[in-house]
């Protein structure tokens, strides 16, 4: 997340600054970023984290040259009652993703968003948003559960496949053999995912890149591999 908030924020300053020089002798002024992530995954994170840029080098600096901080807020239902409180829409969505994970282990994943969304309605959660979006909404909440769970096995295919390799072969070049493989499974579903929700060719180059942090090169190819 740091890596990709850098790279975000330095795309903002060159459009902030794209009609100055910045050779200019003058100082020229940047507005203060501040980087804060709400976070509603499935797994226990704690009230908050901050990761910071220098944790992905790799080698240990104390006092690095470059950083970059995110804070990380958990807003799944139960967390950061403060935050909560003082934003209603905030914490109407929380319940709304918390009713949806309930149902769906106990039923198929559409017909647990569809009462997900119809009972949000009957007690004035998300009403008004949810009547009127009613079928973006149920759309929307099947894909990102979807690829939530796709993303959760990701990881543990990364984990094991470089558990496995890296006792034959050493931890890092099985590591990284294990994410490879992890990689190309979690692209494939991204792009299953995408034309299930109706997303064009085009739409789906753009979040392989973003959400995978590959090149367009690289996503191109894995469209041309796995668009059928």
């Amino acid at each position: 997340m740091p890596l990709r908030d850098l790279f975000y924020v330095s795309r903002e300053y060159e459009m902030l600054l794209a009609n100055q020089s910045i050779y200019s002798s003058s100082l020229l002024k940047l507005p203060a970023p501040r980087f804060v992530v709400f976070f509603n995954g499935s797994y226990d994170m704690g009230e908050q984290c901050v990761l910071k840029l220098s944790d992905a080098y790799e080698k240990k600096v104390e006092d690095p040259d470059l950083e970059l901080k995110v804070t990380v807020l958990n807003i799944n239902a139960g967390w950061n009652d403060e935050l909560m409180n003082t934003c209603r829409l905030l914490k109407e969505y929380s319940l709304y993703v918390a009713r949806v994970r309930a149902y769906a282990k106990e039923m198929e994943l559409a017909e647990a968003v569809s009462r997900a969304v119809d009972e949000c309605i009957k007690e004035g959660i998300l009403r008004d948003f949810l009547m009127k979006y009613r079928a973006e909404a149920i759309s929307v909440s099947i894909f990102e559960y979807d690829e939530e769970r796709e993303k959760e096995l990701l990881r543990k295919t990364e984990y094991e496949f470089g558990r496995q390799e890296g006792l034959s072969q050493g931890r890092e070049e099985g590591l990284s053999q294990g994410i490879k493989e992890g990689m190309a499974q979690g692209v494939s579903a991204m792009i299953r995912h995408c034309r299930k929700a109706g997303a064009s060719r085009e739409d789906t180059l753009s979040i392989l890149m973003e959400e995978f942090s590959i090149s367009k090169g690289d996503a191109e190819e894995y469209l041309q591999k796995y668009w059928k």
